[in-house]
């Protein structure tokens, strides 16, 4: 069953997210399980949404190349993450977004 993955990482800049992205290269190299990743900013940090196949997936990612590219960048800090099992998904006109 698919999970919906919540993160919030104060204090983490648009910067780091893409020094991060350009390192791990989840966009490149896409990890097993990955369905569906947005990303956003509030004033204070991060905020992701992703859907992954399981939550082992994600914590795969997590464990094997998302935390050694966070580390290897100096981000500090930890995320605050929660998951959910998908009770629906609709995305009717979904394509990535302009940059």
């Amino acid at each position: 069953m698919a999970v919906a993955m919540f993160m919030v990482w104060e204090g983490v800049t648009p910067e780091q997210y893409d020094r991060a992205r350009e390192l791990v290269d989840w966009e490149g190299d896409v990890p097993d399980g990955a369905i569906f990743h947005v990303s956003a900013f509030s004033p204070s940090g991060l905020r992701v949404t992703d859907i992954w196949e399981s939550a082992e997936d994600f914590q795969r990612f997590v464990d094997a190349r998302l935390m050694p590219g966070v580390r290897q960048l100096g981000i500090e800090g930890q995320p605050e993450v929660e998951i959910y099992s998908v009770h629906r998904m609709f995305a009717p006109a979904l394509q990535s977004v302009p940059e």
